[in-house]
């Protein structure tokens, strides 16, 4: 299993010119041969594959950098051309030197260590840059990746290749959640996480410094100076919300055998203006994502259930399907036909867990004896309504 570790790096004044021409090299070599690699299919209809070495003896600078870094370029332009024919992707972007910057290379000949109790670290070209190592990791490291935020912060992931796979102990426990804006997660046992809105925390004080940003001059050194501050607002964001998704994801996927969810169609939702802001705040997308390759590493379930289904509008328990209940604002209601009281999320999680058991029980997902067991164990515990049909 190869995975990725990120740390902070604390570059100094000559590495970082170091770190800046291997940024313009790989930028320059990606954007011209994508160029000519447009150009030669537009003009004499062919595909070709340019390689750095054909642009070394005009272009002297690129011989400065790492030569990986370059290869590792060409790389990624052909592997993006080819999820733009395998229609996995858009047809492959320019780099700009406006957004985060980055380059890779590969640990060949053990020339990627750790030195002075990991306290530095050693890539080609590039000795004894100050580290902060705040997890080990065992295993053989691949390829080196180096970036540099546009809050101009230095970070460092290295690919490992490694056997550590931890298998938790298995669990009894199965459970539903609905995502939603009001509360970010409600499961199906009651239980509510609050939704904690980095972004609208935050946003007045970022309005505040974007408009003085786009008030100074261009070039100027104190317009540089605000837009690094600017960048790190926007980077304090997105950390705190990693940081609350790394967490819950971990804590459901340790407590639970299996997790049932409903399929979210993201984009549609973020065309609706009036709830476009809170969806990309809330990033459920990313969520479902982190539960999903730590499932894969741990030995737990993710069951998709449709999107098209009724959660919250159905009655946990009798089945009862309320119109009336397609109103957003509705957030409680009485079963017309049962008289049961229900929470609009809570029941919307009940139900996501019953219909994943339907599944389950129909064969839709492949077969676990630690599922069916997950299954018989509800019985054990205090009944949930309309959990098992």
């Amino acid at each position: 299993m190869k995975q990725a570790f990120k740390y902070r790096i604390y570059p100094n004044a000559l590495q970082r010119e170091y770190f800046a021409k291997c940024f313009g090299c790989v930028r320059f070599f990606y954007n011209k041969s994508l160029q000519d690699k447009i150009n030669a299919y537009e003009q004499e209809k062919k595909t070709i594959n340019p390689t750095p070495a054909q642009y070394k003896e005009q272009y002297e600078f690129l011989k400065e950098v790492d030569s990986l870094a370059l290869a590792n370029a060409q790389l990624a332009r052909e592997t993006a051309y080819k999820n733009f024919f395998a229609h996995r992707s858009q047809f492959p972007n320019f780099k700009s030197k406006k957004n985060d910057q980055s380059y890779t290379t590969n640990n060949q000949g053990d020339n990627v260590k750790f030195s002075d109790n990991n306290r530095y670290i050693t890539i080609p070209k590039c000795k004894r840059i100050r580290i902060k190592k705040h997890r080990d990791f065992i295993g053989t490291i691949k390829s080196v990746t180096v970036s540099m935020t546009c809050g101009c912060k230095y970070y460092i992931s290295l690919l490992v290749e490694t056997n550590d796979k931890v298998q938790l102990e298995p669990s009894k426990d199965i459970l539903g959640i609905d995502l939603g804006i009001k509360s970010f997660l409600v499961d199906s046992n009651g239980k509510t996480y609050k939704n904690p809105k980095y972004f609208a925390k935050l946003e007045k004080r970022l309005s505040i410094e974007q408009r003085k940003l786009s008030h100074m001059q261009k070039g100027s050194k104190n317009r540089n100076k605000q837009r690094i501050k600017v960048a790190n607002i926007h980077a304090k964001i997105n950390n705190q919300r990693n940081d609350f998704l790394h967490k819950l994801s971990t804590k459901l996927i340790r407590e639970n055998q299996v997790i049932a969810v409903e399929t979210l169609d993201v984009k549609n939702m973020e065309q609706n203006k009036l709830v476009a802001k809170s969806v990309v705040d809330a990033s459920f997308s990313r969520f479902l994502t982190y539960l999903d390759y730590k499932a894969k590493w741990h030995g737990r379930t993710i069951i998709k259930v449709d999107k098209y289904y009724a959660s919250s509008q159905t009655c946990s328990n009798c089945g009862f399907k309320n119109e009336k209940v397609k109103n957003l604002s509705v957030r409680s209601w009485t079963c017309p036909n049962c008289g049961t009281k229900h929470n609009r999320d809570v029941n919307a999680a009940k139900n996501i867990l019953s219909e994943a058991i339907k599944m389950l029980k129909a064969g839709a997902q492949p077969d676990s004896l630690l599922i069916l067991e997950s299954i018989d164990s509800l019985s054990k515990k205090p009944p949930l309504q309309g959990v098992i049909a």
